[in-house]
Order: C-alpha cells, then sequence, then structure tokens
C-alpha cells in the first residue's frame, strides 16, 4: 500500500478480474451484515445498501480514472527524461510518441499537447503500470493531503487488524466452549452468554477468549516483523473457502424457511441500527485501495466500468440474498456478530462436520489475511515516516515500526470482541474517508493536473462516467455529513445511558 509502482503482474482477462473483484469485495464484513440488517429493519437496509453500493460503485470510477491519469503522468515524465538524454540532432523520423518529446514539461503548462490527441497518441493514458494509492496521492495531492491520505488508511488498517484480531478468538470461543458438555450445540440457539459464564472448569469464556488471542497473536504476531505475500494457491483455498462457506448459509437457511421452521420476523426500519448498518455497508463494499493491483493487470479495460457495475449489481444481489435469508431464518436476537456462528446449532445443521467448517471458517481464512494486512499497514507506517535520501536504524526498521503495527489492534481486541461495533466504526469513519472523500479528491485533482500538463481539449479515455464537478461535490457533502451523523449518533447514543 505504501506509495509505489510495482511489476504489473500476469495479465488476465475481464472476466478473470470480475470474479477477483468479487471475491475482494465480499469478505469478513459480509458475515456481520446478517445482524445489522436485523438491527436496522429490512426496508432502511435495503435502501441503504442499494444506494451505498451506488456510491462505491462511483469513487471506484473515480480511483480508475485517476489511475489512467497517473500513468499519462508517468509517461510524460519518462518521455521528458528520454528527451534530455537524447541528442538534438535526432528529432529527425518523428513518430507518434516523438511529438511528446517536443515540448518541455515546463512548456507544456503554456503550450497544451493538443496535437498529441489530434495525431491520435498511442494510449497516453491506458493503465499499464500498478500506481498505488499512496502513490497517486504524492503525484496529486499536497503535502497535508499525503499526510491525510496516509493517516486515513493507517486508521483503516488498523481497524481491519482489530476486526480480524477478535474474529478469530470469538469464534474460537463460541465454538469450544459450547462443545463442552451439554452445550455441544448451543451456540445458535438463542441462548445468551456472558463473559463471566464457565466455558470449561474454572475458565470463564472472556478467558478463554483472551487465551486465544493470546494463541493468535504469538502464532501470527511474528509475521508482522517479516515480509510476507499472498500467494495465488493461498488466495485460491481461501476463495474456494468462501464460496462453500457462503454457499452452504444461504442454502441451509433457504431449507429451514421452505420447511415452515423460520423464526425471523424482521421489522421495517429501526434508526437506532443505522449507525452500525451503515459502517457495515461501508466496510462490506470496500475496494478502493486495492483496485490498482485488481485492475492493472486486466488485458483489455475498454470496458472495465461496465465490468466494475456488474460485479457491483451481482455483489448488491448476494448481500441481499444472504441478509434476507438470515433474518427471516433467524429471530433478531439469535443472530450472532459473526453469521457463520448461527449454524453451529444441531437444529440447523445434524451434521458435525459442515457445523464445525462454518463455525471455524472465519478462523481459516482471517488467519491468511492477517499477516498481509500487518505487512501492509508497517510499509505504510515506514513511508509515511520516511525522508528523501535517509534510512531508519536497524531497531526502528525491524522493530519499533513492527510493535507499533501488531500491539494497538491486539489491545482493542483484548478490551473488546464487539464485531459488529467494531466493523461499523471501522467503516463509518476510516472506511468512509477512503471509499468517498479521497477518490472524490484524487478525481477532482488528477483533472486539474492533466487539464495543466495536457491541454483542456484532452480527454482520458477512462473518464469516470460521473464526470460533471456536481458528482464529486456530492460524494464530498455525502462523506462529511457521513462523519457528523455517525458522531452525533454515538454521542446522543452514549448520552442516554
Amino acid at each position: 500500500m505504501a506509495g509505489g509502482i510495482t511489476d504489473t503482474g500476469e495479465l488476465y482477462s475481464p472476466y478473470v478480474g470480475l470474479v477477483y473483484m468479487f471475491n475482494l469485495i465480499v469478505g469478513t464484513g459480509a458475515l456481520t451484515m446478517p445482524k445489522a440488517f436485523a438491527t436496522a429493519g429490512w426496508l432502511v437496509s435495503l435502501v441503504l445498501l442499494m444506494f451505498l453500493g451506488f456510491m462505491s460503485y462511483m469513487t471506484t470510477t473515480f480511483v480508475v480514472e485517476a489511475m489512467a491519469a497517473a500513468n499519462a503522468q508517468l509517461r510524460w515524465k519518462r518521455m521528458e527524461k528520454r528527451k534530455d538524454d537524447e541528442d538534438e540532432d535526432s528529432s529527425s523520423g518523428v513518430s507518434d510518441s516523438d511529438v511528446l518529446l517536443q515540448d518541455g514539461y515546463e512548456r507544456a503548462e503554456t503550450r497544451p499537447i493538443l496535437s498529441v490527441q489530434r495525431r491520435g497518441s498511442p494510449n497516453i493514458f491506458e493503465i499499464t503500470e500498478r500506481v498505488e494509492m499512496g502513490q497517486m496521492a504524492s503525484m496529486f495531492f499536497n503535502k497535508v493531503g499525503v499526510n491525510l491520505f496516509y493517516f486515513c488508511i493507517i486508521i483503516y488498517l488498523y481497524g481491519d487488524l482489530a476486526i480480524y484480531a477478535a474474529a478469530v478468538p470469538v469464534s474460537l470461543m463460541q465454538v469450544t466452549c459450547s462443545a463442552t458438555g451439554n452445550r455441544s450445540c448451543s451456540v445458535g440457539d438463542g441462548t445468551k452468554y456472558n463473559d463471566t459464564d464457565k466455558c470449561w472448569g474454572p475458565i470463564r469464556r472472556i478467558d478463554a477468549y483472551r487465551l486465544y488471542l493470546a494463541a493468535f497473536t504469538l502464532l501470527l504476531g511474528p509475521f508482522t516483523f517479516f515480509n510476507v505475500q499472498k500467494t495465488k494457491y493461498l488466495q485460491i483455498m481461501t476463495s474456494l473457502m468462501r464460496w462453500i462457506a457462503f454457499i452452504l448459509m444461504i442454502i441451509l437457511a433457504l431449507i429451514r424457511i421452505s420447511r415452515g421452521q423460520a423464526e425471523g420476523h424482521p421489522s421495517m426500519a429501526q434508526l437506532s441500527g443505522i449507525r452500525n448498518l451503515f459502517g457495515v455497508c461501508v466496510y462490506s463494499f470496500m475496494c478502493q485501495h486495492s483496485l490498482p493491483s485488481l485492475i492493472t493487470p486486466i488485458s483489455k479495460k475498454k470496458h472495465v466500468n461496465k465490468l466494475v457495475l456488474l460485479d457491483y449489481i451481482l455483489i448488491l444481489a448476494f448481500y441481499s440474498l444472504l441478509s434476507f435469508t438470515a433474518i427471516y431464518c433467524f429471530r433478531n436476537d439469535t443472530l450472532m456478530d459473526m453469521y457463520t456462528l448461527n449454524f453451529t446449532n444441531c437444529e440447523i445443521i445434524n451434521i458435525a462436520f459442515i457445523r464445525y467448517f462454518l463455525g471455524l471458517f472465519p478462523v481459516f481464512t482471517i488467519s491468511t489475511n492477517f499477516p498481509i494486512i500487518a505487512v501492509t499497514l508497517r510499509n505504510n507506517w515506514k513511508t509515511l515516516f520516511h525522508r528523501e535520501g535517509g534510512t531508519y536504524p536497524w531497531v526502528v526498521d525491524r522493530i519499533v515500526f513492527p510493535a507499533i503495527t501488531l500491539i494497538p489492534p491486539v489491545l482493542v481486541a483484548f478490551c473488546t470482541h464487539d464485531l459488529e461495533s467494531l466493523v461499523g466504526i471501522t467503516g463509518a469513519y476510516a472506511g468512509n474517508g477512503i471509499q468517498y472523500l479521497i477518490p472524490a479528491f484524487l478525481a477532482y485533482c488528477s483533472r486539474k493536473d492533466t487539464q495543466l500538463v495536457f491541454g483542456s481539449g484532452t480527454v482520458n479515455k477512462h473518464l469516470s462516467p460521473f464526470r460533471h464537478t456536481f458528482w464529486i461535490v456530492f460524494v464530498l457533502i455525502w462523506g462529511f455529513s457521513c462523519f457528523v451523523f455517525v458522531t452525533a449518533n454515538i454521542v446522543l447514543s452514549e448520552s442516554k445511558l
């Protein structure tokens, strides 16, 4: 995530890109969506889900547009550098690329290179290099904007790690504590347990949770001090497990509903649940920060915006199906923060393997992502404090940065395992900035920069369908309004306690 240009990697078809984007967006946040749907009401939830899906699609097109503008800028600067290295008498035999070399970057500000567009410049805005969001922020934002970007992405990644650090111990606690004695099938039966209830002998549930958290930290925490990369086979394995788990939950809920065993009677609207629902939905549509690594390898990008729109429609339908089957299958008070835990009840499924697979599903998938997110956060910290030409002492590089990456989210997970609130707050604040504010500013600043360098007649081939300035203003007003609404809702909720 630290701003830099990396290899594009092996190219893949647009349809493979569609699958990759689906897998990227549909993640842990979807497991907390059924509970959020139940607490906010089905009508309010559906309307908000559709609206936030539309907003996320819009800002995704903003990021793609900024990626194209960044690629054009990098191409232009390389051509300028090549021109400076060439002899003055090498200007004979002008080609389309040479046209770009004949005007300096400084003169381009006063004499736009419209001739480039008239001559059919070969794909000046083609997205061929992976430019991460940090690099785009450095190219289009001033120093304050760059620092705010890194602050936002760091807070979001901290929230991500806190959610992961809590989700794994919660799943292990729920499954193993209920697997003892006569409670072997009681997790999803509506029985409410307190943290002080017994788990094994004198060990309380909260003690078991913290023991699992300690084991999770000791096993996966050390990866923060090294470099890890997500392998192709790891992606395939986790994606396969995710699809099996989600399809199983939908099918089991539909079977229970078809048999007349549904217990859910969801309300249409409960305004008190909107805050968490908003955060969960934002978190569940999050992909903007990973778009450069996802879009760049697509071989044919001519219809990339239509491809992304199709993906969002499919994801919206999938979220709706998962959540509606959940809220009609289970009573509101029995829905768990982690939806998979509702299927560890013998009344829902009497096959032990499936119960344990779904109950432990977050453990497998989240555990593989935690080191990757941790290393990403550590690298962002390094980039934020890096100075040109400077290096970090060994202790700072290998000890301090990994420590400030790992300790805060573990402490948060130690203090609370309320996953719905963790996801809600992370999405409502840092997720709001990454999904709405940063893409809107990137689109605005990249458009200004493109006009300055290439002239007002230059058209970005990947220009967002929402090209009018009204849409950027609308997204910014919406984003800032969400900050105010969520904060006011939290303050008012606390004052009533």
